[in-house]
């Protein structure tokens, strides 16, 4: 399994090294350092997992959040933050967001959260697909 995964945060050194822990945990990484290049990496690169910083200048992760989930629905978005606020975190639940973390996180929690929503995203996939009828399943059939 390869979690495609798109870190976003204006901190690089950050982004750096979440990017070189998870990588060596064989997610393959894009990272953006601002909402708008994040946007650009999802309009060209098949991402399943956006892992998201709330507080960015320009635009913020909660608009960016809203975006994602209505250019790339089936895309999951985990929103981080060092400034926890009741508001950031239903707010971005509101919007579709899969979970909210705060900074700084455990690496290996992170891992399970991006784990985690890549099931939920594969899982609603292959819902979509049988509905179609293209999921290549037999209903009805006994095995």
């Amino acid at each position: 399994m390869s979690i495609r995964v798109l870190l976003v945060d204006d901190e690089t050194s950050f982004v750096e090294t979440l990017s070189r822990r998870l990588s060596l945990r064989k997610l393959n990484v894009h990272t953006a350092g601002s909402a708008e290049e994040a946007l650009d990496v999802l309009a060209r690169e098949p991402i399943d997992v956006v892992v998201l910083d709330v507080k960015m200048p320009g635009t913020d992760g909660l608009t960016t959040t809203k975006t994602i989930k209505r250019r790339h629905p089936s895309v999951e978005v985990i929103l981080l933050s060092g400034h926890a606020t009741l508001e950031a975190s239903v707010g971005g639940m509101a919007l579709g967001a899969f979970d909210y973390m705060l900074k700084p996180v455990r690496l290996d929690e992170l891992i399970y959260k991006i784990e985690d929503a890549y099931g939920k995203k594969t899982l609603h996939e292959q819902k979509t697909r049988d509905l179609r009828g293209d999921g290549g399943s037999e209903t009805g059939s006994a095995t």
